[in-house]
């Protein structure tokens, strides 16, 4: 994995996501070799990065120029440009442009999620997956409503992490905003 601070970061843009939690969304995504893999929402390219070095394809997508900007500075920081298109736009435009995937990551939404999932499982290879990251309440509510409409059964995992900060007395442990990644997959 690669280190929080070791990313170009654009104070426009959100994130990356942070480490531990890039960690627990790659296990949960069961990225495979030959998988093509589509982030929506990408911000500084996070977990693009982390696909990009396990899978065969990468669509990242951001409605955010700075976004585009910062995940193409961070993809050529690594050398994991052969194997990712950058796409700036609308998610649910851009998932017009992509034929069957295996992978459908959502981190930002742009409050289009249902339609986002719908889309997207429609798109999915037989035994696709879906991962949405979810900040807020509602997305989460929102996420596993959508998931159940299409008869897929979420996975839901909320996520709290501290990180110590090393001070003259000792450490102290900070917290970072908890995340829920609600996971699900196609045919099972």
């Amino acid at each position: 994995m690669i280190k929080d601070q070791d990313f170009i970061k654009n104070p426009n843009v959100p994130g990356p996501t942070k480490e531990e939690v890039r960690c627990i969304v790659i296990c949960k995504s069961g990225v495979k070799p030959d998988d093509i893999v589509v982030d929506i929402g990408c911000g500084t390219g996070g977990l693009t990065l982390e696909f990009a070095k396990r899978a065969k394809t990468v669509y990242s997508i951001d409605i955010n120029p700075d976004a585009i900007e910062t995940t193409k500075q961070n993809l050529e920081k690594y050398g994991l440009t052969k194997n990712v298109e950058v796409i700036e736009g609308n998610g649910f435009e851009a998932l017009d442009k992509i034929e069957k995937f295996d992978l459908l990551v959502i981190g930002g939404s742009g409050g289009k999620l249902p339609l986002l999932i719908e889309k997207g499982y429609n798109k999915l290879n037989n035994n696709g997956r879906i991962i949405v990251t979810a900040i807020l309440l509602e997305t989460c509510a929102e996420a596993i409503s959508s998931l159940d409409k299409l008869s897929l059964k979420p996975d839901v995992v909320n996520v709290s992490i501290s990180k110590g900060e090393i001070s003259k007395r000792g450490t102290m442990m900070l917290a970072r905003n908890p995340i829920t990644i609600i996971s699900a997959q196609k045919g099972i």
